[in-house]
């Protein structure tokens, strides 16, 4: 083999096992760094076989011929894939850790097989299963030490109160509402956007956490048995809010059951003087359990806010969507848990803030825009279409991809209320396009699967006077 064929395929081996590992990591990134997930819950599995498997399959079978499938096929067909992606690769120190050493290993069996004139054909497999299982290993260890760090910090605030909230909705909400309620009268501070899980926690803890903190509130999430568990032991948190359950990741948990079990391990903290509850979670009771939903009265939701009764005194907040009062009574109890008196709290209630992406109403051009990004759960995306049901004036207009995670069943009670309500409909990637196609009934009907041409569309489709819901918006890999 001539010395220029040697170069070209060390250099094009090289270029080819890190753009495997850009798509790996990728992916593991998205799935919370789970192969298995990545594997066998993958939204869109047939990217596997278009950027991973065929490449792979053709490496090893077309000889010579793969240098010019891979620089114009390969390589292009995965920028433009990346490029598209709304959800890219964030490029974090454990993404880092993996590139360098996948590149490494890769250069390290390229020298070596070159040296040893066995260069026929250099290994693809080996660098990234080798690269995947050390990282792991690296991650494993940093994650024990980060945690014993974190750990180690938390005890030394001796004074500290940690709240941690749970629930399949209004987690973060909750959190928010206690944030800015607690505020008024302690040194507050919570996890930031919605890190729920044990690894955001503890590198939460250990790069963000003031050291004057008098009250940490945490959110906790689960994907399956045991996680609430893990994040309850580390923390051991004093006070604890279980938010109403339902079907969300129920592909994960398979039962309703297997769910609430899951959310009730938070109260097995071994420091726990309180624990709110939602009264629909579980009819066992506890000494130091204290059920909530019923104590707010008289509620009208609309498009200006919330007004409501609690303990016969009137309040109002700004905050849209009547499913809020749930997560607004929870934060009310657990301040007047710490030594908060009414008339404090319902200070702080009207100065509340609308949560980002959470039914947040933004006026602009004339359009009134509600922004419910970050809601997948059934009832809050029909309180915000109920809610745009109340605009007088233009069209109603809805952006959505549907459920994630969820039934066909609780998907066609969606597209049944988006019937009842809107004009204009623009269901958003390809998992519920075919059974949104079908059942959504309205003036106008748009399947976009590609949404950088969301803009363009609501330009020309929407006018001054109209009302726009974006309910859900599910990153494009799903």
């Amino acid at each position: 083999m001539q010395e220029y064929e040697v170069l070209a395929l060390f250099v094009t081996n090289v270029l080819f096992v890190t753009t495997l590992g850009w798509y790996l990591i990728t992916n593991l990134q998205w799935y919370n760094y789970k192969i298995s997930r990545v594997v066998l819950k993958h939204h869109k599995p047939q990217w596997h076989i278009f950027y991973f498997i065929i490449p792979f399959i053709a490496y090893y079978t077309t000889g010579l011929f793969f240098l010019i499938f891979f620089y114009f096929a390969v390589l292009p067909s995965i920028f433009v894939w990346h490029k598209k992606l709304d959800k890219k690769l964030v490029l974090t120190w454990r993404v880092k850790r993996f590139l360098i050493l996948l590149i490494f290993l890769t250069l390290f069996q390229n020298i070596i097989c070159t040296l040893k004139d066995a260069c026929e054909v250099y290994g693809v497999f080996m660098p990234l299963a080798i690269a995947y299982i050390g990282s792991y290993a690296i991650e494993k260890y940093l994650f024990l030490a980060f945690k014993k760090q974190a750990k180690a910090k938390l005890d030394s605030m001796s004074n500290l109160q940690i709240i941690a909230v749970t629930g399949s909705y209004g987690k973060t909400s909750m959190k928010n509402f206690m944030t800015q309620i607690l505020s008024k009268k302690y040194k507050v501070y919570s996890t930031p956007r919605s890190i729920n899980t044990l690894g955001g926690i503890i590198g939460d803890v250990n790069n963000s956490l003031p050291e004057d903190t008098e009250i940490y509130i945490c959110e906790a999430g689960a994907r399956e048995r045991g996680d609430i568990y893990e994040i309850t032991t580390f923390l051991n948190p004093q006070t604890v809010v279980v938010g109403k359950v339902g079907l969300a990741h129920i592909e994960y948990f398979k039962t309703l059951e297997n769910i609430v079990r899951t959310k009730l391990e938070i109260i097995q903290s071994s420091r726990l003087k309180k624990a709110f509850v939602y009264k629909n979670v579980t009819n066992e009771t506890h000494e130091k359990v204290e059920f909530f939903g019923d104590s707010i009265q008289n509620i009208d939701a609309t498009l200006e806010g919330i007004d409501f009764e609690y303990k016969g005194e009137k309040f109002h907040t700004d905050v849209l969507g009547a499913f809020q009062v749930i997560n607004i009574e929870a934060a009310m109890k657990v301040a007047n848990e710490f030594g908060m008196d009414d008339q404090e709290i319902k200070k702080a209630i009207s100065d509340l803030k609308p949560i980002n992406h959470r039914l947040e109403r933004i006026d602009a051009g004339g359009k009134i825009i509600l922004d419910d990004g970050y809601n997948g759960n059934i009832d809050g995306m029909l309180e915000s279409i109920r809610l745009c049901s109340l605009h007088q004036g233009g069209n109603k207009v809805i952006v959505t991809p549907g459920l994630i995670e969820s039934s066909e069943e609780l998907n066609l009670q969606l597209c049944n209320a988006i019937n009842n309500v809107f004009d204009i409909v623009i269901v958003t990637g390809k998992l519920n396009s075919v059974l949104f196609d079908k059942n959504i009934h309205v003036r106008q009907k748009t399947i976009l699967h590609d949404k950088s041409k969301l803009t363009d569309i609501l330009a020309s489709q929407t006018k001054s006077g109209d009302i726009i819901l974006f309910a859900n918006d599910a990153p494009s890999f799903i």
